[in-house]
């Protein structure tokens, strides 16, 4: 997003973090109601336009809100459309985004409420490596052939009990309604938007051997030190990274693995 639908999304954020902050909300059907909003306008192409239409006044377009969805979904969600929808829009289809994020962040704002935001980061990350290294399942995940139900039914098979209920719905979401993106886009997106909860950025660390507690600690606080955030580890293990580890921080890799100095060293030597 860029321009005006950044300055809406920023607003939808603190409108949803002010909602969400009172306990007389519940965050997971807040989540619910806003994916289903969701639904609806990735469906419909000509109300996402309305709906965005900066020569409609804001209050028309929040009246026509409160009209279709005031007897479909609670209050609480009718009123932050509303909001959403009085805020101009780049393109129809930020509007959908937004709102798709807002039900992923209501969600993981229900997991922070029961101290399981980090049960689900971790979790969300090792689904990915484990879609990334069975070719076969991120198949199954991803045909377009294949229904909903039978995809449902495949994830409660593989998560049912073996995850958070948070992350199991995350990725029920993710992997029924794609909206055009792909599975690996749309965790890491999810992971993102996990550690920004807690303001931190996301590392993931690979290394040739699991690392200890300690060392979990010394790297995290490292990491923090150097991009002044305070910074979500996601470890994998992969015995090629000879000697050492990699961090990647979003595009950024530091490297300080033995086997990429031994090439560095070829290469210096070959020039």
């Amino acid at each position: 997003m860029n321009g005006a639908s950044r300055e809406a999304l920023a607003a939808a954020r603190e409108r949803l973090d002010a909602l969400t902050d009172s306990t007389s909300v519940d965050a997971t059907r807040l989540s619910d109601e806003l994916a289903a909003v969701t639904a609806l306008l990735d469906r419909e192409a000509s109300l996402r336009r309305v709906l965005t239409d900066p020569a409609q006044p804001g209050e028309a377009k929040a009246e026509l809100v409160q009209r279709l969805l005031g007897s479909q979904v609670d209050g609480t969600a009718v009123d932050l459309v509303a909001g959403m929808v009085r805020s101009r829009w780049s393109q129809p289809r930020d509007l959908v985004d937004a709102l798709e994020e807002l039900a992923n962040l209501a969600d993981l704002t229900a997991a922070q409420q029961t101290n399981a935001l980090d049960d689900v980061e971790d979790e969300l990350f090792r689904f990915g490596r484990i879609v990334a290294s069975h070719p076969d399942l991120r198949a199954a995940l991803t045909d377009r052939g294949a229904g909903a139900p039978a995809k449902t039914e495949l994830l409660r098979r593989l998560l049912g009990g073996r995850a958070h209920a948070t992350t199991e719905r995350l990725v029920m979401r993710l992997v029924t309604v794609s909206r055009g993106r792909s599975l690996e886009a749309g965790l890491e997106s999810l992971s993102k938007l996990a550690a920004a909860r807690r303001d931190r950025l996301v590392a993931v660390v690979t290394s040739a051997v699991p690392l200890s507690d300690t060392q979990k600690q010394r790297l995290g606080a490292a990491l923090a030190k150097l991009y002044g955030r305070r910074m979500h580890l996601n470890l994998d293990v992969d015995p090629e990274v000879v000697g050492g580890i990699r961090v990647q921080v979003g595009d950024e890799v530091i490297n300080g693995s033995l086997a990429d100095r031994l090439e560095d060293a070829a290469r210096r030597m070959a020039s």
